[in-house]
């Protein structure tokens, strides 16, 4: 286990240096593959430019599948490591070196004992997380249609390194983007009777969107609707004829999902009218809320019981995450894997512990030995 562990870390370390956002994972895929290659995992035929899919077992009986993403953000790196990103503007502040890495290990794990495997792992390495990209491509291939669960997972600041958390039920929010044009029409500062000024209008928008949540949706579902930007005008002397704005609506059910949306589009309309303006709203779904398996989370909560490792019930979170997309039409289950105590994810000082990753590595590769035996009965 420690010549896994520093094999592990080596990776880490190396992924980390060399951070690639969505859709430009090239280097990160062939150090995937280079890795699967020595180990002689085989290597799926993935239609895209990049990305990794792979798979270990008998192929035969059931199909369950381990996911990890790839991809880092466009956040200039803080952190002052020895192995701090290489690149500017570029950083894996969300841990995707830190999954990446965990799923290699657990495929070498798993390679060893493929002759005792009751079935199949397929095993992802997802580009394109950050963007809401990499879950929805791989699944429109068509390489995923005989995977009957899905299991992955998250690194986490606020739990300690070496425990995990999981939860049943919602456990991540659907992120979806709204933008709102308020058309008005412009004219002279000092003589606004002349001008329908779309100013006061967005702004009465903006507070009667914050009624939405407060207002209209139930007290007993959880919901975030912000807006993050707006923009109207270029000079002091101009009333413009436009302003415009843009946001985030998060949920944790369809429903609500459905019913802010609607809500987002009437407010709008209403609030332009009633200032003689006209409003145009742009409304953008990104992953869905993200469900885990009643069943599969007590099933990941005995199997890291039963090694050793703890288990709190991790809160649910408002922030999304594509792996929901696999979760579709197939149940699974998400984990959150305590890294450390420290800066949030996205930030520019966030680190994670590495010292845990041959335990996460195990904590993968037992799970879906035990979970195809367990399907195979």
């Amino acid at each position: 286990m420690q010549d896994l562990q520093r094999t592990l870390e080596e990776i880490f370390q190396d992924m980390h240096r060399h951070p690639e956002t969505a859709k430009e994972e090239f280097r990160t895929t062939g150090l995937v593959r280079d890795f699967l290659s020595t180990h002689g995992i085989r290597i799926l035929d993935l239609p895209l430019p990049t990305g990794v899919l792979a798979q270990v077992g008998t192929g035969r009986g059931p199909v369950i599948a381990l996911r990890a993403d790839m991809d880092a953000l466009p956040v200039q790196e803080a952190t002052g490591l020895p192995y701090a990103s290489e690149v500017p503007g570029k950083m894996h502040a969300c841990g995707h070196d830190f999954h990446t890495s965990s799923l290699l290990g657990a495929a070498a794990l798993l390679k060893e004992k493929e002759a005792q495997l009751k079935g199949t792992v397929r095993l992802i390495f997802q580009p394109g997380e950050e963007i809401n990209y990499g879950a929805l491509a791989i699944l429109q291939t068509g390489m995923l249609e005989d995977v009957l669960e899905y299991f992955g997972l998250h690194t986490d600041p606020n739990i300690e390194a070496g425990t995990l958390g999981i939860r049943e039920n919602a456990i991540m929010a659907s992120p979806d983007w709204f933008g709102i044009r308020i058309e008005g029409k412009g004219g002279h500062g000092a003589q606004p009777q002349n001008c329908i000024d779309p100013v006061p209008c967005m702004a009465s928008m903006i507070l009667a969107l914050q009624q939405v949540v407060s207002r209209r949706i139930s007290p007993f579902s959880a919901c975030v609707l912000s807006v993050t930007r707006v923009s109207a005008g270029n000079t002091w002397n101009v009333i413009p004829g436009t302003a415009e704005m843009e946001g985030t609506i998060r949920t944790l059910s369809d429903e609500d999902r459905n019913l802010g949306e609607e809500l987002i589009r009437q407010t709008a309309d209403s609030v332009a009218k009633a200032y003689g303006c006209t409003a145009n709203v742009e409304y953008t779904r990104n992953s869905r809320p993200l469900i885990n398996h009643p069943r599969l989370a007590e099933f990941a909560t005995k199997t890291a019981q039963g090694m050793g490792i703890p288990v709190i019930r991790q809160e649910p979170s408002m922030i999304g995450e594509d792996f929901a997309e696999y979760l579709k039409d197939r149940p699974g289950c998400f984990v959150r894997v305590g890294t450390g105590i420290g800066p949030a994810l996205h930030h520019p000082q966030f680190t994670v512990d590495p010292s845990i990753l041959s335990r996460t590595a195990s904590f993968l590769a037992v799970l879906a030995e035990r979970r195809l035996s367990e399907m195979a009965e």
